[in-house]
């Protein structure tokens, strides 16, 4: 087995015969975790692309996962049909149970949770009534406040106003 010595800027390298002296510069003389000089820059922009795909919010936008998942599919609002009414306890320290309503959109048959605002306002929604359900406003698309898990929240029942309803100005609509 032949060994061959060879000298690069101060660093002394021993090669067998069976290994290219390319590979042995590309393990032994690296120095950083990035090229640089004049030619470097599609490496660069290369090793950028890569590694882009390493960052949560970047690879769920590609991906498109955050519309997969949103059963709102991206829009605003949605209309829906109440299937049940019920009430979800309050995150600490509060204590107090939060009215909600089951709803199952129209548009592609999900089911979900949507909080009822107002004092009494459930006491204008039946089971089968046509509501709007938009987002709650919480971070990212998220649950806000003490409500756990509830991240919609009713705005209209049967095409009226659900906060018209509850201060007397409007009178539910039969559906």
């Amino acid at each position: 087995m032949k060994i061959l010595r060879l000298h690069f800027d101060n660093i002394s390298i021993s090669l067998n015969k069976e290994k290219s002296i390319s590979d042995y510069k590309r393990i032994n003389m690296t120095g950083k975790k990035s090229p640089n000089g004049i030619y470097s820059a599609r490496t660069l922009k290369l090793k950028r692309k890569h590694f882009r795909w390493k960052d949560k919010r970047y690879l769920r936008k590609k991906l498109g996962l955050d519309i997969k998942a949103d059963p709102l599919e991206g829009a605003p609002m949605a209309r829906g049909v109440v299937l049940d009414k019920y009430g979800v306890g309050a995150k600490q320290p509060n204590s107090a149970l939060r009215k909600c309503v089951r709803v199952q959109l129209v548009k592609n048959g999900k089911q979900i949770g949507a909080f009822v605002p107002h004092d009494g306002g459930l006491l204008y929604i039946d089971s089968h009534d046509e509501v709007i359900v938009q987002g709650i406003g919480g971070s990212s698309g998220g649950a806000k406040g003490d409500i756990p898990g509830i991240k919609w929240n009713v705005v209209s029942v049967n095409g009226a106003d659900l906060k018209q309803l509850v201060t007397g100005k409007k009178e539910k609509p039969q559906r």
